[in-house]
């Protein structure tokens, strides 16, 4: 059920994903094993993350939030659509995932993929794949987890409110730390509590979910 939702978006994005609708791949030289991200002193890393920088002329740590945004999302889409179509949750292993970059920012497939359920399996996925990155990333270009966490926690509320519905607030929850607390539904939209730090670039929009334009709280008696 799953790869054929993805395929069903990649087919509707002109084929742009940025992972793999198959999930697994027998990698060629186009793609990159995700543990050389993580090979100090950080040289890939760094590379993909001065590339998104250039991009969008932007200081190092922008870069690096928006890199972090776009990986993120893609890592997670699959086991938040999974949680939320029939329980099954994909888990790609650091050890197993690779990428290249792409039309989508970077698209991600793993060489194995196993199967597992509930939101414990993924919260021991993000510490797993994503934990590494994220404290690489704030190594590498002074870029708070907090900040970093904020893009985690969005892709699992958005493809939960814009392709499957799902309840993004009980999976959240149940992952607890360092994801629960980084969104805040407002009716039938949501907030994150975290910038992504796009907002800090000259001439440009907000995020329709930017904290910047989250509607003040109830004042305190």
């Amino acid at each position: 059920m799953l790869t054929e939702t993805l395929q069903r978006i990649a087919d509707s994005r002109g084929g742009v994903l940025g992972v793999e609708p198959r999930l697994v791949i027998e990698p060629d030289e186009s793609w990159t094993p995700v543990a050389e991200l993580l090979r100090e002193p950080y040289e890939l890393l760094g590379r993909l993350v001065d590339d998104t920088a250039a991009r969008w002329n932007a200081p190092r740590h922008v870069g690096a939030a928006l890199f972090w945004k776009t990986y993120s999302y893609w890592h997670t889409l699959p086991m938040a659509l999974g949680w939320a179509l029939d329980g099954r949750v994909p888990i790609m292993r650091l050890a197993d995932t690779w990428f290249k970059v792409s039309g989508a920012g970077v698209t991600l497939a793993a060489t194995h993929v196993s199967w597992d359920a509930g939101a414990a399996a993924i919260s021991r996925a993000l510490e797993e794949s994503q934990r590494p990155l994220v404290e690489a990333i704030g190594v590498l270009a002074k870029v708070g987890e907090r900040t970093l966490w904020g893009s985690t926690a969005e892709a699992i509320a958005h493809p939960l409110t814009s392709i499957v519905p799902g309840d993004y607030m009980r999976l959240l929850h149940e992952l607890g730390r360092p994801v629960d607390g980084l969104i805040e539904p407002v009716g039938d939209d949501y907030f994150r509590r975290t910038c992504c730090l796009w907002i800090t670039l000259p001439d440009v929009e907000p995020c329709g979910s930017c904290c910047v334009l989250r509607p003040p709280g109830p004042r305190s008696a």
